[in-house]
C-alpha cells in the first residue's frame, strides 16, 4: 500500500489556534485536514493496520504484544496478563488499546512500502513545523507517535505525560479520525484537577486535532461494552531535542 498525500487544511486559522493555545494551554482544530485527505487516512487505520496490542505490563513499563506474539503466548496467558493488569490499574495506573508505533515501525523497515509511513513521515515534516507554530514553541523539532484503536473496554488511566524523558515533552496532540460516536459510548478525553474532578471532557471526534501542554492530568474514559464503532486516532508529543522519539 503506497501513496498516501497529505497536507493539512490550507482554511486553518492558526493565529486563532496559536492565541487559544497560548491562553488555555488547549486547543482544539476542527477540519484540520481537507475531506479527501482526512477520508484516506481514516480508511488506511480502518482497514490497513496489523494492529499490536499495548498494555501497563507487569513493571510498570509499557508492554506491546503483535498478533504473532499473541498467538504464541496463547489465550490463557494473555488474559491472565490482562488481569493482572486491570488489577493493578485500580490501584495505580493501567491502560489497553491496539496499537501501531509509527516511529519504531519506520526505523524497523516494518511493513516496507506502506503508507502509513508517509504518515511518520509528514509527521516530522509539515506537521512539526505547525505545530511549533501554534504552540509558540520553536524549540520543537520532531513529533513521535502512535496510531491507536480502542475497542470496548479499552481505556487509559489518569496520568499526566511525565516520564523519563519529560524534559523533550512538550506538547501532546491527538488527530482524530473517529468517523462517528455517540456521547455514551465513553472513549472522552478527560482532564482532571487534583480534587477529582473533571474540568474538560471531549468525545472522540472526526477530523480533529487536539493539542494541550504537557503536564496536565488527563485519562481516556472506557469505551462501553456496548459500543458500536471504534475510537481512531493517532497520537504522541512534540518534542524538543532532548531525546529520541520513540
Amino acid at each position: 500500500m503506497t501513496g498516501l498525500a497529505l497536507r493539512l487544511n490550507p482554511a486553518i486559522d492558526a493565529e486563532a489556534a496559536a492565541r487559544a493555545y497560548t491562553r488555555d494551554g488547549f486547543v482544539q482544530i476542527a477540519d484540520v485536514f481537507e475531506p479527501a485527505v482526512a477520508d484516506a487516512l481514516a480508511t488506511l487505520l480502518e482497514t490497513g493496520l496489523d494492529w499490536d496490542l499495548a498494555f501497563e505490563g507487569e513493571d510498570g513499563r509499557p508492554a506491546v504484544l503483535t498478533r504473532a506474539q499473541i498467538a504464541a503466548a496463547g489465550e490463557p496467558v494473555l488474559r491472565e496478563r490482562l488481569k493482572g493488569m486491570l488489577a493493578r490499574a485500580g490501584g495505580q495506573y493501567g491502560f489497553m488499546y491496539l496499537s501501531y508505533p509509527l516511529i519504531s515501525a519506520y526505523l524497523a523497515g516494518r511493513d516496507p512500502g506502506h503508507a502509513i509511513h508517509g504518515l511518520t513521515e509528514w509527521l516530522n515534516q509539515e506537521f512539526v513545523r505547525f505545530g511549533a507554530s501554534v504552540t509558540g514553541q520553536p524549540q520543537v523539532v520532531k513529533a513521535d507517535g502512535q496510531a491507536t484503536r480502542y475497542r470496548p473496554g479499552d481505556f487509559i488511566g489518569l496520568h499526566n505525560d511525565v516520564g523519563s524523558e519529560v524534559s523533550d515533552r512538550l506538547t501532546a496532540y491527538t488527530l482524530g479520525l473517529t468517523r462517528e460516536w455517540r456521547p455514551d459510548w465513553g472513549g472522552q478525553l478527560l482532564f482532571h484537577d487534583d480534587a477529582g474532578d473533571v474540568t474538560r471532557g471531549h468525545a472522540p471526534r472526526w477530523n480533529t486535532l487536539t493539542l494541550f501542554r504537557v503536564p496536565q492530568l488527563h485519562s481516556v474514559a472506557p469505551v462501553a461494552a456496548y459500543a458500536r464503532g471504534t475510537r481512531l486516532s493517532i497520537v504522541g508529543w512534540l518534542r524538543d531535542a532532548g531525546s529520541t522519539a520513540r
